[in-house]
């Protein structure tokens, strides 16, 4: 690694129907964190479009592209005007009838590093992902870039400890997790707090327990079921991006309705010193895991 100590920047806005306008906004704050001395930017998940996965629709299917495709070759032109690095979430189209939820990886210098398809699908009210996405076969992914090892999982990956460990023991440096998260309405003044509390709880522990810098890139605004804009349901996103340290303390982070960009300086040794102090990758017990690779431990195989 450099002397030169890299700055991670996450991207927070609203996203409309038109991914031209939507794309415009990304290039925009892209402009603003580089301005700013950013290395690696980091995008909301789907930040193309509105999360269309409140509804089932196979016309929906024809807002995908292939990745590599022309959303990831626009921002390697950026990244090379620019001199950053991108994390972007994207609707991957592999071939008709199978399509997956991706982030790809994009470098300055290299231009396209490579891609991580999520793995973890969801299928709950207005969140109704299997419709659209195969479960990622990729397998965990880490790449190399503006000098830091990033590992990269999607949204509902961020609940799930395995993936993170399994990024950590790859090299990661920093798990970015591209998300769009937000509250049902009828669930917000109930449910609400707690439902955010629980998100940035799961993944400050990820940072704690594997040493890492966390970067849970959210996006803003509501969001109706409806495409028309006519229905009174929907979600409201709950914005709250953060960028958290090896210690798990957020070192930069937005409330709900906040657009724009947060940022940190990347340090090696405070990871170093997380990691030391706290030694969780030293004293794992891998010979007692096995039954880790079982859906349910209950003796049945």
């Amino acid at each position: 690694m450099s002397d030169t100590i890299p700055k991670i920047a996450a991207l927070q806005f609203a996203c409309g129907d038109d991914p031209a306008i939507n794309l415009a906004r990304a290039e925009e704050l892209s402009r603003k964190a580089a301005a700013q001395g950013a290395n690696l930017i980091c995008l909301p998940e789907l930040f193309l479009t509105r999360y269309f996965c409140q509804t089932e629709s196979v016309d929906l299917f024809e807002l995908a592209e292939p990745v590599p495709g022309p959303t990831s070759a626009h921002f390697e032109k950026l990244a090379a005007e620019l001199g950053v690095s991108f994390v972007l979430s994207l609707f991957e189209k592999r071939t008709e009838g199978i399509y997956h939820n991706t982030a790809c990886v994009i470098d300055p210098e290299k231009g396209y590093l490579g891609k991580y398809r999520k793995m973890h699908i969801p299928d709950d009210p207005l969140y109704l992902e299997k419709f659209y996405f195969t479960p990622g076969d990729l397998g965990v992914q880490v790449f190399e870039t503006a000098g830091i090892k990033v590992g990269v999982l999607i949204c509902w990956d961020q609940w799930f400890p395995e993936g993170a460990r399994l990024a950590a023991l790859k090299g990661a440096h920093v798990l970015v997790y591209p998300t769009a998260i937000g509250w049902h309405l009828s669930e917000k003044d109930s449910h609400g707090a707690g439902q955010l509390s629980s998100w940035q709880t799961i993944q400050r522990s990820h940072a704690v327990a594997n040493g890492v810098f966390v970067v849970a890139v959210n996006r803003t605004g509501f969001e109706p079921t409806r495409r028309d804009g006519m229905s009174p349901e929907g979600i409201q996103f709950w914005g709250h991006s953060f960028i958290a340290g090896p210690n798990g303390v957020p070192r930069a982070q937005f409330g709900e309705a906040d657009e724009g960009v947060i940022m940190t300086d990347f340090d090696l040794n405070a990871l170093r010193e997380q990691r030391h102090g706290w030694p969780f990758l030293r004293d794992r017990r891998v010979d007692q895991y096995g039954a880790i690779t079982r859906l349910f431990d209950d003796g049945e195989i």
